[in-house]
């Protein structure tokens, strides 16, 4: 079981580290995730259920707060959006209302040495308008730095807080200088306001950006229709879609909405499925067809009736699915969350560290100054060495930013399972994205994803009886099967308008066939193998016949009558369109082709080489292909599996990542680690391209983060960074971090490679 919660108050990684921790020790709480970009924690629980209280003082215990969300998640998420980023624009306006006036008063002290209206009044106004800046348009970040230090897991506030008040205090000190009650010291007071405008800039920037990388889903939750026209006590009616009931029959008229999943009981049209599908052509529809809710009806009005409404529907079942995935964590993601865990505490020691080596050594790195300063214009060997060694440890608190290692991962995985979803390609866990791209072994089950899936017969020998005889005896017994190949017996006899007799004592002989009772005689229809368990004779010329439809790729069933072989019924399963072109493109992606399959092997082998595939695994019950599975691994393969989702489930599970392919408004499975909306194994190569743009975006992420500090940190404590610009450094990294992530959106997964 999962659990979704909104979290309020996060600001960096390693708030999203504190959260995580703490409800991972809730009672009951199997695994917690937090994504910091989404703001969102997603925890799993054991079978059950989990106190939402203890949830939420848990949360609270570490600085943080759980908001309610109300039944319209997106309106909710949209408003609180807005509101935040409104928020962080006035603050940002008026940290700069603020610090402008700093800057110009600075700027004659700065060039020539001049303070206008006396030093007095220069470090009055210097002390008032930053503290002004911290205390106004920043008072959420003190608030926010003493929260998370009371609690004992300080976060980037901390950084920032303490930066910028060291900063101000340095003012306090020079001012009292002025009176003769302080040693004198060079004044920072004008930078700490400053440095609190530049990181609520990137505050601002980055809270855009952010919601601009998330535009996709939210794209999607914006489509559904408002409202629907139903048919009832024989009258139009209309209503709003979250009224809706099932088996309400709907109105949709040319170019609306439909406005839930349905099936159609009249009219015919052509749909535009994109938004499920990412496929441009609209799709025909007439009576019994399935529709999915928020797609667009062309032409013909239709009349649907709703099956499934509220969070049932495809569209709901689609953003649970990709909330999920931003809400789990890729395996590259542990090493930067070790990091981040203890980043702002060793931030913290290093910044003492280095104002305590300062004072220690002031003649090593007064050298190091009087060099720098040739070159770097705003290093000031005159500032004295306690001063210098303020000015480094303040620089070493504001450039270390944990912030882009933590928004390295979810942002792209945010963009990336977004893209996914807008082309049918929904990534249930985030594993799959750096997973996907390690396999090397693709197996794909032969009926239904290499295949259509839904078979025809091609073919009847009759041995015995003449031909209508032998399919009525057949197509009766196969009456209550629900296998493609019993389906499709039946489906011929009624196109061929022969009378079905009522079978009874119907047994499914699992992998092998089924055996019934029609007008007081023993039917028996299935394998060779299933006939001589029976003790039923299968003559040369038949086993001859057998051999020859099953070498044109024909699923061959015997069928017997009282003990006595009757005929043979073949049965073809077309071939998809794409098949081939999509097995040639994983060969070139490096992967190896594997067909899985419980036809026999010469029927399986004639499929086979038709899509250029050398290893085939046939005759394989459905609880056995897990276990194939398993052996490719044993063997040193990273195997990804391709199934239907429902009789390939433990296989699907078994695999290192599993891609289950659905079809229409079928995409609640469980089973698949990626669920494929088309049944097309061209969605399988767009997965795989969408899976290494985004890890590659990971990687660029975490390179840039971890580089920016590795470069940074070192210049600042050798007191050559102004702190200024190591504030402005900062939040560029995290800015980066999520404009690079959104390059993701351009990615075209159309091509094939």
């Amino acid at each position: 079981m999962k659990k979704s919660l909104k979290i309020e108050g996060m600001h960096c990684a390693g708030c999203a580290n504190s959260v995580e921790g703490a409800l991972a020790e809730v009672k009951g709480v199997k695994s917690a995730s937090v994504n910091l970009a989404t703001e969102k924690a997603m925890v799993e629980f054991d079978n059950g259920s989990v106190d939402d209280d203890a949830l939420r003082k848990a949360v609270q215990d570490v600085g943080y707060d759980v908001k309610e969300e109300s039944d319209d998640g997106q309106a909710d998420a949209d408003i609180t959006g807005k509101k935040k980023l409104t928020a962080a624009r006035n603050k940002m306006w008026w940290a700069w209302g603020l610090t402008v006036p700093i800057i110009l008063w600075m700027l004659p002290e700065m060039i020539g040495g001049v303070a206008i209206g006396g030093e007095v009044l220069y470090h009055i106004l210097m002390i008032g308008l930053s503290a002004a800046v911290i205390l106004y348009p920043g008072w959420e970040t003190l608030k926010g730095a003493w929260k998370s230090a009371v609690n004992g897991a300080p976060n980037m506030d901390v950084l920032i807080a303490m930066g910028t008040l060291a900063s101000l205090a340095t003012g306090v000190v020079a001012l009292l200088h002025t009176f003769g009650m302080a040693p004198p010291f060079h004044s920072f007071a004008g930078i700490a306001g400053m440095i609190m405008a530049f990181h609520l800039t990137g505050r601002y920037v980055e809270t855009k950006a952010k919601g601009r990388a998330s535009e996709a889903i939210k794209n999607l939750m914006t489509l559904e229709a408002k409202e629907a026209t139903i048919i009832r006590n024989g009258k139009e009616m209309s209503i709003p879609v979250n009224e809706l009931e099932v088996d309400d029959v709907m109105v949709v008229r040319p170019g609306e909405k439909i406005p839930t999943d349905g099936e159609v009981i009249d009219g015919e049209s052509r749909v535009d499925e994109s938004l499920a599908t990412g496929e441009s052509m609209p799709v025909s529809k007439s009576k019994g067809d399935e529709v999915i809710g928020a797609t667009i009806n062309k032409n013909g009005t239709l009349k649907v009736k709703a099956t499934k409404v509220g969070q049932e529907t495809f569209l709901s079942q689609v953003i649970r699915m990709v909330e999920e995935a931003q809400g789990s964590k890729v395996p590259i993601q542990e090493f930067a969350d070790r990091i981040t865990a203890i980043f702002v505490p060793t931030i913290l020691g290093l910044a003492a560290l280095t104002w305590a080596a300062w004072m220690i050594f002031p003649d090593f790195f007064g050298q190091i100054t009087v060099w720098a300063s040739g070159f770097i214009p705003w290093v000031n060997p005159g500032m004295g060495s306690v001063a210098l060694a303020f000015y480094a440890a303040i620089a070493v608190l504001v450039i270390a930013c944990p912030c882009a290692l933590g928004l390295a991962t979810p942002t792209a995985l945010m963009v990336g399972t977004g893209l996914g979803a807008e082309n049918g390609i929904l990534i249930r866990q985030g594993k799959a994205v750096e997973l996907l791209r390690e396999t090397d072994t693709i197996v794909l089950d032969k009926t239904g994803t290499i295949t259509q899936g839904s078979p025809s017969v091609t073919d009847l020998l009759s041995i015995e009886f003449d031909d209508n005889k032998v399919m009525q005896f057949a197509a009766s017994a196969e009456k209550s099967s629900e296998h493609p190949i019993g389906q499709a017996i039946v489906a011929h006899a009624e196109e061929q308008s022969i009378d079905l007799i009522d079978a009874s004592g119907f047994e499914a002989i699992s992998g092998k066939g089924i055996r019934a009772n029609v007008d007081g005689k023993e039917v028996i229809i299935g394998t060779q193998q299933l006939f001589e368990e029976q003790g039923i004779t299968v003559n040369n010329e038949a086993v001859d016949q057998l051999q020859k439809l099953e070498n044109e790729a024909k699923t061959t069933v015997l069928v017997g009558i009282d003990g006595q072989l009757v005929g043979l019924i073949a049965v073809a399963d077309p071939i998809k369109e794409d098949s081939k072109k999509a097995i040639s493109a994983f060969k070139q992606m490096g992967l190896e082709p594997v067909m899985i399959t419980g036809d026999n092997e010469r029927t399986a082998r004639a499929v086979a080489q038709q899509m250029g595939i050398e290893q085939v695994i046939a005759g394989v019950l459905p609880d056995q292909k897990s276990e194939e599975i398993k052996r490719l691994q044993e063997n040193g393969h990273k195997v990804v599996m391709v199934g239907d989702g429902i009789n390939d489930a433990p296989a699907l599970t078994q695999a290192d990542i599993g891609v289950a392919i659905g079809t229409g408004t079928d995409v609640a499975i469980e089973s698949g680690d990626i669920v494929l909306v088309k049944g097309e194994l061209s969605s399988v190569v767009q997965a795989m391209k969408l899976s290494q743009a985004t890890f590659t975006k990971i990687k660029q992420n975490l390179f840039w983060a971890f580089f920016y500090n590795v470069v940074m940190i070192p210049l600042a404590l050798l007191g050559m960074m102004h702190p200024l610009l190591a504030e402005a450094a900062m939040a560029f990294s995290s800015v980066n971090v999520v404009f690079n992530s959104r390059h993701l959106q351009k990615t075209d997964l159309s091509t094939m490679p």
